[in-house]
């Protein structure tokens, strides 16, 4: 409640704030005019008892009494109207706040992290937040301080006997829903991770429907999916088991208590000490009480359930930010685009580092390379550019600026990539190339699809730049994910651009038409390529050889050749690969960027703060 305080009273709106004091009001009045029913119901009993009353009496209480229940609805329906916004945009905001502090979190807890798991949590949490507002505001509290005034009004017409056993009744029927509620607990906590399991590896195996088809595992993932079922089914059952003894207890305490108050009341009418009205009164009372305490119960039993669906929610928004910006960070100001790592050491694991007092400074305009065996640390090179991750030693610099003391936001924008692995959005092409900068016009968004040699493509197409891409782009071949990529990247227009083997899955034919968007994209910027294929990066300016985490080598290609040293066995090796199967004459692919070509027209957004 704590959490969800400020977004009930939020700074700034006057509107929202309006609301909650006239749904505030409106709840005060219900419960006030309920009150009043059953002392209306009393005083009409008690008239039509009298001998010679006239009939208007009676008539007065009887309409009075029906305006009483009408007005008590009223209320009740325009509290929960007028708060119903207020509500809203609490979940609203909740919800969104939550969203925004995963995207905040680090690379490495979303990589230990499952995503269908989280879309849950934040799916159960905002409905237990929208319970919790609704039910715990303007049931359990009200329903806790009619109970008390009840009791008062018992004990001022009667004595303290019935204001005593209706509490004693109460109190024990919320300690009997308290203690099993808390035993049920662990029950609902099972259905919980058995759901969470169960959609995890729904949505996983579905993601990779291909994967599953080549393998022919779909006897496989269906009994994957059915051992996460059996578990939430033997869950439920315990749970649905335990609340069928919790509702037994409750109707027992609330039978018990009944008896005896009406048992009180009809020995009070038999010795004259109190009238019909008055035994219409407890009853009336009682049969009032009952129903929200029966509500409590469920709403008990609800808010509990909700409480724990609301945890997970709750401690992703506790989860401390790994690589937070600075206090007061001023954004990134990209002058010429000059890019240095100084003996950056890194490792995802302390016991085991990736990068070795790596060191290498890449001049405005200019192109370097890094190639190397898999597991070098290539691919971590990007990583801690795009500051996923801080260093462990050292420092990265642009343009003399340590990418730690900068916004994360500016640094990011100033980045352009085109990585190995191009994932898209479930949506159109369209929505895929303007991704790199929302705001760009279709002139523009088309103007770089053309630069990537997309746009023939795409108007092929029946619905053109409508057209959907499928889940990950599936339905696009990986040369056309390829340029979409390049087409956003070159939306975005950058500073400093990266390539993380941006062709090493394409074939040979394709990959020479991805080199030419991709040499036309990197003219005379500063870009840092993450290559396996030695061919793509044979005219940039320097070339590093990265080998279990150092550079072992730096240099032009043709001095890199004549050292004789690892560059030189890897060219060899991979020459001799492509002599094989590839046909007589055919010419090898195109660099990723010519030395100093005139720069290609790309739409840019600006300067980068120059």
């Amino acid at each position: 409640m704590r959490s969800l305080l400020p977004h009930l009273w939020p700074a700034g709106e006057t509107e929202l704030k309006a609301r909650v004091v006239v749904a505030s009001t409106c709840l005060i009045l219900a419960k006030v005019t309920n009150l009043y029913v059953p002392i209306l119901f009393k005083r009409m009993v008690d008239a039509l008892g009298i001998t010679g009353t006239a009939i208007a009496l009676p008539l007065g209480l009887l309409a009075a009494y029906g305006l009483a229940r009408v007005l008590a609805q009223v209320f009740a329906e325009l509290r929960d109207a007028i708060f119903a916004k207020v509500a809203q945009r609490a979940i609203r905001r909740v919800a969104l706040q939550t969203f925004r502090h995963l995207h905040q979190l680090s690379l490495r807890f979303h990589l230990d992290r499952q995503t269908g798991g989280l879309s849950r949590a934040i799916e159960r949490g905002a409905k237990g937040i929208e319970f919790l507002l609704f039910f715990v505001l303007f049931n359990v509290f009200p329903t806790i301080v009619e109970i008390g005034l009840v009791c008062v009004v018992l004990w001022h017409f009667y004595d303290v006997w019935f204001a005593l056993v209706t509490a004693v009744t109460i109190g024990g029927y919320i300690w009997y829903t308290f203690f099993v509620t808390e035993w049920r607990i662990k029950y609902r906590r099972r259905m919980n991770e058995s759901d969470s399991e169960a959609n995890t590896k729904a949505i996983d195996s579905l993601l990779n429907y291909e994967t599953v088809k080549y393998f022919g595992n779909e006897d496989h993932e269906a009994r994957r999916y059915d051992v996460a079922l059996q578990g939430y089914e033997k869950a439920a059952i315990k749970t649905r088991v335990s609340l069928s003894y919790l509702n037994i207890g409750q109707a027992g305490i609330i039978a018990i208590g009944v008896s005896l108050m009406m048992g009180m009341a009809a020995s009070g009418v038999v010795a004259h000490q109190m009238t019909v009205g008055d035994f219409v009164l407890v009853n009336a009372y009682l049969i009032q009480l009952y129903l929200p305490l029966n509500i409590l119960g469920t709403v008990y039993r609800e808010l509990r359930q909700s409480l724990i669906d609301m945890e997970q929610m709750f401690k992703l928004l506790g989860l401390t930010v790994e690589v937070p910006d600075r206090p007061g960070a001023p954004p990134l100001l990209v002058e010429r685009g000059e890019l240095v790592f100084d003996h950056v050491d890194f490792g995802y694991d302390p016991r085991r580092p990736i990068l070795k007092d790596v060191s290498f400074r890449i001049a405005p305009g200019h192109t370097v390379a890094v190639v190397g065996p898999s597991g070098a640390g290539k691919s971590t090179l990007s990583r801690l550019l795009f500051r996923f991750y801080d260093v462990d030693a050292g420092h990265i610099r642009i343009d003399g600026q340590d990418i730690r003391e900068v916004q994360q936001v500016s640094l990011r924008a100033a980045l352009g990539i085109v990585p190995q692995d191009t994932v898209l959005f479930n949506d159109t092409i369209y929505y895929n190339i303007a991704y790199g900068r929302p705001s760009a016009s279709r002139e523009e968004v088309e103007a770089a699809a053309r630069l990537a040699r997309i746009h023939d493509f795409v108007v092929t197409l029946p619905d053109g730049y409508q057209t959907k891409v499928g889940e990950r782009g599936l339905k696009l071949s990986g040369g056309e994910k390829q340029r979409v990529a390049i087409a956003r990247t070159i939306l975005k227009g950058p500073a400093i651009l990266l390539f993380d083997e941006a062709t090493s899955a394409l074939d040979t034919g394709t990959e020479k038409e991805i080199q030419k968007s991709l040499a036309e994209v990197s003219a005379n910027r500063t870009t840092l390529v993450i290559a396996h294929r030695l061919s793509t990066v044979v005219h940039a300016d320097e070339i590093l050889v990265l080998q279990e985490g150092r550079i072992v080598e730096r240099g032009r290609h043709e001095a890199l050749l004549a050292q004789g040293g690892i560059y030189a066995t890897m060219w060899a090796r991979q020459q001799a690969q492509a002599r094989k199967p590839a046909p007589a004459g055919e010419p090898e692919a195109a660099p990723v960027a010519p030395a100093r070509q005139p720069e290609a027209a790309l739409p840019t957004r600006g300067h980068h703060g120059r």
